[in-house]
């Protein structure tokens, strides 16, 4: 955010919230409000129910996170802490819960308030000793929220405030029965804050439902203005065989820093992961085939600057919440224009300037004409590009001298050697870990030996 655009714009404390969390932000260089937190602060801290509509980048993380924590920390019609849940955020994946929590937990950081996170692919005792220790902020994902309701682990009786973030990546990710279980379970007053960058039949069918008087926040301009201004889209069309290339020599675009590459599959993250890998660039994974902890660890390089490209699956790249993120390669053609609006809002955030380039296949022309036509973007036959066109250098900035690779292989950041090319079967880093193998592996394991047994 720029000096001018932050002079227009009121300060959190401005707003009414607690010293202690204007400090902690304040120690993060976060003074002034983004435009949904400047509408959702002051409805939030009343306590009133809400629909928040933003797409990624706009800041609704602290648009819901500091309300709610100020209200936990200070608010006289919610009970004592005593170690009982006060408050519940519920995201579709566990990378959003996480980053999620590290944001409320810098928050919260002056005030007595905790917060824990709870999400799958980590063993119950852990998490349930927690709880048992005391917590007064969860953040989770559905499933396993659910499960621990279920097991009686988890108190919802004195949750004052609910979170619903990212309902429409919830819905598309068939967690809307879990959803609407736990809704059900709150059967006391509580406020409820629901927030979606799109709102779909079910998703405004759930929020009649269940929301008490919502107010429609919608921060997003009334204009066909659907990106950030300040992101620069560039759009080619790229033979299938030569887009590795042409991400290669994009990535030694002067001024490039960190840097998204967004893939359709699990398996081409993978590939082009390790492809780049090859080429003597530091990148790391992040899809589904990849254990939790080698995500989390991939995610936090990224985070941290270890690893200065990330390629990934849109599912795992929910909770990648960083500002300074120069490029975002569109490897294939998203599948719909919202789709594109995620991907490339992660460039181009809190005032800085971005690259979104978007690679579309000789065979993806007609999918990215849909997006191109819902979008108004005006680049219905994107020009036709190779590696070594002149005119991608100058359309790029890439330096005259950029070659096919830029020093010697390396391995991709928690995943395999970038010389190790897969063969059929489990990827280095899953061999002897149980706990990274799917529920299939284990259930063939398991009917093997049972067969054995009976011979």
């Amino acid at each position: 955010m720029s000096a001018q655009q932050k002079s227009s714009k009121p300060t959190f404390a401005e707003l009414g919230v607690a010293a202690e969390i204007c400090e902690a932000l304040a120690a993060r260089g976060i003074t002034h409000t983004f435009a949904i937190q400047e509408l959702t602060l002051p409805i939030a801290l009343e306590g009133s129910d809400i629909i928040g509509q933003a797409r990624t980048g706009m800041g609704k993380t602290l648009g819901f996170g500091v309300p709610l924590l100020d209200r936990v920390f200070d608010s006289a019609d919610i009970a004592e802490l005593d170690g009982t849940p006060r408050a519940l955020v519920v995201t579709p994946t566990r990378e959003l819960a996480v980053q999620v929590a590290e944001d409320l937990t810098i928050a919260a950081q002056h005030t007595p308030v905790r917060v824990m996170t709870v999400y799958g692919g980590r063993p119950y005792e852990e998490q349930i000793a927690k709880l048992n220790d005391g917590v007064d902020v969860i953040v989770g994902t559905p499933g396993r929220l659910i499960d621990l309701y279920q097991q009686g682990a988890l108190a919802l009786d004195q949750v004052a405030i609910l979170v619903l973030d990212e309902a429409d990546e919830m819905l598309d990710l068939g967690f809307l029965p879990a959803i609407e279980k736990l809704l059900k379970a709150l059967t006391h007053q509580h406020q409820t804050m629901l927030f979606s960058a799109t709102m779909p039949g079910p998703i405004i069918t759930l929020a009649r439902s269940f929301l008490n008087k919502p107010i429609h926040i919608r921060a997003e301009s009334d204009s066909n203005q659907h990106t950030h201004a300040t992101t620069k889209q560039v759009v080619i069309q790229a033979h299938r065989m030569d887009k590795v290339a042409i991400v290669v020599k994009a990535l030694q675009a002067a001024e490039r820093g960190r840097t998204i590459i967004f893939t359709r599959t699990k398996r081409s993250a993978a590939e082009v992961a390790n492809d780049l890998a090859t080429a003597g660039f530091t990148v790391g994974a992040v899809h589904g085939d990849l254990g939790q902890v080698a995500r989390e660890k991939s995610l936090q390089a990224f985070r941290d600057g270890t690893v200065d490209i990330l390629v990934a699956t849109d599912v795992a790249a929910r909770g990648i919440d960083v500002d300074d993120v120069t490029h975002v390669i569109n490897y294939q053609t998203p599948d719909d224009p919202m789709t594109y609006v995620h991907r490339i809002g992660r460039t181009g955030r809190a005032g800085h300037s971005g690259t979104a380039i978007t690679l579309v296949g000789f065979d993806e022309l007609a999918k990215w004409q849909l997006v191109n036509s819902e979008l108004d973007l005006d680049v219905p036959e994107p020009p036709q590009l190779f590696s070594t066109s002149p005119e991608l250098f100058e359309l790029l900035n890439i330096p005259e001298d950029a070659g096919s690779s830029v020093g010697p292989a390396r391995r991709v950041f928690g995943g395999f050697s970038s010389t190790q090319r897969l063969r059929g079967g489990r990827r280095p880093q899953e061999r002897g870990s149980r706990s990274d193998k799917s529920t299939h592996e284990r259930m063939t394991s398991a009917r093997l030996r049972r067969k054995g047994r009976k011979r």
